[in-house]
């Protein structure tokens, strides 16, 4: 009995930990590191068509890593979507990188939800590697010229406070 509880009180702190990190709120201090050049990819969509990061260069990028069974991310996405609605116009790609699921289960998630931004898939999460993803959600903030300007570990708690982000980018 009591190793029982011993394995059921160690699996929550686990458990915690992991929330824990994907609730935090700092800027990111790993992966490409702000003022330098965002590193290239090329992904799938949910339609199976490649995009790479270097075929924005020109444009703002939002990119952000997320993941279905993610709790901060499923909370920070009604807020992506409306700055995809409002920001696109103004010129403002918005990207989100499924980490290690399926074409299918992010389609279903997505649909189940009505989001309509476009989601690339890093299904063998090479992506987590090269950009030293170390808690989700994670966002970085690129310019026009590739650069970062910002990167965030967690999730936002408001459409504004990406708004707030988003100066760093926007012309």
């Amino acid at each position: 009995m009591i190793k029982k509880v011993s394995i059921a009180v160690l699996l929550l702190i686990l458990i915690s930990l992991l929330l824990v990190a994907g609730c935090a709120t700092e800027t990111a201090t790993r992966g490409p590191q702000v003022g330098s050049l965002a590193p290239d990819f090329n992904l799938p969509n949910l339609d199976g068509n490649y995009t790479s990061l270097n075929s924005y260069r020109g444009k703002p990028v939002l990119l952000n890593f997320w993941a279905t069974w993610c709790g901060p991310c499923r909370m920070e996405m009604p807020f992506l979507q409306e700055i995809y609605d409002e920001w696109t116009d103004k010129g403002l790609v918005l990207l989100t990188v499924n980490l290690g699921e399926s074409t299918n289960v992010a389609r279903n998630f997505m649909q189940e939800n009505g989001f309509t931004m476009p989601v690339l898939l890093d299904s063998s999460r090479v992506l987590l590697n090269s950009y030293q993803i170390t808690g989700i959600p994670t966002t970085f903030f690129i310019d026009k010229d590739g650069i970062v300007r910002e990167g965030r570990i967690g999730s936002f708690p408001s459409k504004e406070t990406i708004e707030q982000s988003l100066t760093k980018i926007m012309p």
